[in-house]
């Protein structure tokens, strides 16, 4: 007789006992929790009393938890029994902006175009653009592209594209570095009024300077030296690396951001979009602290990494006499095992780990778009889950995997796929066309199955089987095993229909096109690198898989759901 342990026990009603909150307004009894824990343990029957309580226990304890902390547990524990969990009536929605009112509100997408667009630039721009619709504000696209070296054409338009992907619509649209005058004007003005100065210290300096609060000899120099060398670096007389602009600051400041940051710097390099214009180019902070002001912008909502820059943006605008906004900061969106980071993307790919921007292991936008994930989800998801504080949370895939089902559920042909598959042999079977529906519940049509005497099963379904044994072929016939060998199984068929306790299996008639399906996992387990993150399954599907065209969804019974990249391989999404 099986045995189960105490901690397998608890295990179990815990998980079922949150399950059971979770699909009951936050409160779970002890009579459901039971007999789903005696349904997971069948052995857990013969210490019945210690099953009662441990699942009393876990019904207390999980009745003591608010609806959030349930979720969270739930996520944990079980993250796939979230997906039929019943919709809530109400939907949540983000916490309210400060200081907003409707039709007052200017956003913001700043994204760098410095590397293909991922999963947390679209979460980014979900936020921003479901609050620009609640508060009836605006939003702009603005590339933050004042690094030459950093930026691509073919970036700029991996971000209109995904945004558009996901649903968020712009207002309007602009680059950083179409204002460039515009930047030289206010430093000028800085310049006069003594914030700015001229500094030729080679980088080792300046570092050793603001790591021991020291200050640079070169902002003692007055204002029309500072000037003179200002406009010998516009006009190209200094080379890179021979001078920069930086701020006079707090050099002791406990904020290093203050340290008197370089500001302006010489980029030998074209941009492009303005080619060599410009051999001046404002670092990040002086660009974003002037675009946010010059763009209107309320409220700007962005990830706490740049918590520690407010302060010098905002002291930039106010020695400008501008407007600041306010700030809404949050903890970056992170999924387990995947790096979301362009530079870490860039190392992966040149050392051939993944094989570019779009590999279905990545967390990009084009990766999702490949493997099947859906903008749907996506927004969902951040309904559901994103919360906007600055601690960090580590999202699992699935969460959102859950929320893809239930998008594609509805609207996803099925179709049989066998991995590994075994020959199967009717005996006297005539050849016949068999009907299937491509969809269980959802009127999509069916389609036609001709099959002879000659079929296959997967390998793993056939793997149990023993002669004597019953099985049903699902739309088809049952069948009973009268021999098999390491290649074939013969079988018998039956009268009868489908039967309480008979397996039902798919298959897939003779003269079936063969296919492979791309299975992507995590590519990180903790810190170490998983070097089995992408496996081939090789197997058989049905011929009406040759009406799919490239990018479709299907479902493959029993295997899970795959989107067609092309032409004889298949992606898996998720089951």
């Amino acid at each position: 007789m099986d045995t189960v342990s105490l901690e397998e026990v608890r295990r179990a009603a815990l998980k079922w006992a949150l399950k059971n909150a979770f699909d009951h307004d936050g409160r779970a009894q002890v009579g459901p929790v039971m007999s789903k824990v005696i349904a997971e343990l069948p052995a857990a029957k013969s210490v019945v009393s210690q099953v009662v309580e441990a699942v009393k226990e876990a019904v207390a304890w999980v009745n003591s938890l608010d609806r959030q902390a349930l979720e969270a547990s739930l996520s944990e524990i079980a993250p796939h029994l979230l997906e039929e969990a019943p919709r809530k009536a109400v939907e949540r929605q983000l916490p309210d902006l400060p200081a907003a009112a409707e039709g007052a509100v200017v956003l913001r997408l700043p994204p760098e175009p410095s590397g293909h667009m991922h999963l947390g630039h679209a979460f980014h721009g979900i936020v921003n653009y479901l609050y620009r619709e609640r508060y009836r504000g605006f939003l702009w696209l603005r590339f933050e592209d004042t690094n030459p070296r950093k930026v691509r054409p073919e970036y700029y338009d991996s971000y209109r594209e995904g945004y558009s992907w996901c649903g968020v619509r712009w207002d309007a649209e602009k680059s950083n570095s179409d204002d460039m005058e515009l930047y030289y004007e206010y430093a000028r003005r800085l310049f006069e009024g003594g914030h700015l100065y001229v500094c030729n210290c080679s980088k080792e300096e300046m570092a050793r300077q603001r790591a021991e609060g020291l200050v640079c000899s070169h902002r003692s120099m007055d204002t029309s030296w500072h000037l003179d060398k200002w406009d010998a670096m516009l006009s190209g007389a200094m080379s890179e690396g021979e001078a920069v602009v930086r701020f006079v600051g707090d050099p002791k400041s406990q904020n290093t951001a203050l340290r008197d940051p370089v500001l302006f710097r010489i980029v030998d390099h074209p941009h492009p979009l303005k080619g060599d214009r410009y051999i001046v180019w404002p670092t990040y902070d002086f660009a974003v602290a002037i675009q946010d002001a010059v763009c209107g912008v309320t409220h700007v909502l962005r990830t706490s990494e740049f918590m520690f820059r407010d302060a010098l943006q905002d002291i930039i605008r106010e020695r400008l006499g501008l407007r600041n906004p306010v700030y809404v900061e949050y903890s970056r969106f992170e999924f387990e095992g995947t790096p979301l980071s362009r530079r870490k993307i860039r190392e992966l790919i040149e050392r051939g780990v993944v094989e570019g921007w779009d590999d279905p292991r990545l967390g990009t936008v084009k990766a999702a778009m490949r493997r099947g994930l859906t903008a749907e989800a996506l927004v969902e998801f951040v309904k559901s889950y994103v919360a906007l504080t600055p601690s960090r949370k580590i999202y699992s895939w699935e969460l959102l995997y859950a929320i893809n089902k239930k998008v594609l559920d509805p609207k996803t042909p099925r179709l049989f796929f066998v991995p590994n598959p075994r020959r199967v042999i009717v005996r006297a079977a005539e050849r016949r066309l068999v009907t299937a529906p491509l969809h269980p519940s959802v009127e999509m049509g069916s389609r036609a199955i001709e099959v002879g005497d000659v079929l296959f099963i997967s390998g793993q379904d056939a793997e149990p089987l023993r002669p004597g044994e019953r099985f049903r072929l699902k739309y088809f016939v049952n069948l009973r095993v009268v021999g098999l060998d390491d290649s074939t199984i013969v079988c018998e068929a039956e009268d009868g229909g489908p039967e309480p306790g008979l397996r039902i299996i798919q298959w897939v008639p003779e003269g079936a096109s063969r296919l492979r399906v791309q299975v992507p996992e995590q590519l990180f387990r903790g810190e170490e690198l998983n070097v089995e993150s992408l496996r081939i399954v090789e197997g058989l599907v049905e011929p009406y898989e040759a009406k799919i065209k490239p990018g479709t969804v299907v479902q493959f019974e029993r295997f899970g759901y795959c989107i067609k990249d092309r032409e004889g391989l298949y992606i898996f999404t998720h089951r």
